[in-house]
């Protein structure tokens, strides 16, 4: 049976020989960044409706801004021209399903996991920290969203 690897390169082999992306600019032609989780599940070119070129598209555990985010989204802005980000949650996440005590035990670190126990209140959190950043200007727009994994539907908080 093949490693995941040597079928990850031969779909990529499958890709490059009609790749058609070259043409693309770097600067996102939707002007938009999405931040969302890293979650197997999202595919969120698919359920957004974007296609390659369209948005920046930053994933964590949790889909939370932090201060790494924070430094993207000021790239993406000032240097590529987005305008506004999405922040996407989703229900089931991960990030609710444990405490920092649970990973540190396991791990023998003191590093904050970023856990959360209220979905909503994390992306308003992480909406108001881009509004908030002294990195973008007031004009950049930032809205919270909550992707249900069950039927693929957004919902604006």
């Amino acid at each position: 049976m093949p490693a995941v690897r040597d079928e990850i390169l031969a779909a990529n082999a499958a890709h490059a020989a009609d790749f058609g992306g070259a043409e693309l600019a770097a600067p996102p032609a939707r002007r938009l960044a999405v931040v969302t989780c890293m979650d197997a599940r999202l595919d969120p070119a698919s359920f957004l409706g974007l296609r390659p070129g369209d948005a920046h598209v930053l994933r964590n555990a949790g889909g939370l801004v932090t201060d790494d985010v924070l430094r993207s989204l000021a790239v993406s802005h000032h240097l590529l021209g987005t305008r506004e980000a999405l922040v996407i949650g989703h229900t089931d996440c991960g990030m609710l399903s444990f405490t920092n005590g649970d990973l540190r035990a396991r791990l023998a670190t003191d590093i904050d996991f970023l856990p959360f126990s209220d979905l909503e209140e994390s992306i308003r959190t992480s909406v108001r920290a881009i509004a908030e950043s002294p990195l973008l200007p007031e004009s950049f727009g930032a809205s919270g969203f909550v992707y249900d994994v069950a039927s693929g539907r957004l919902r604006e908080l």
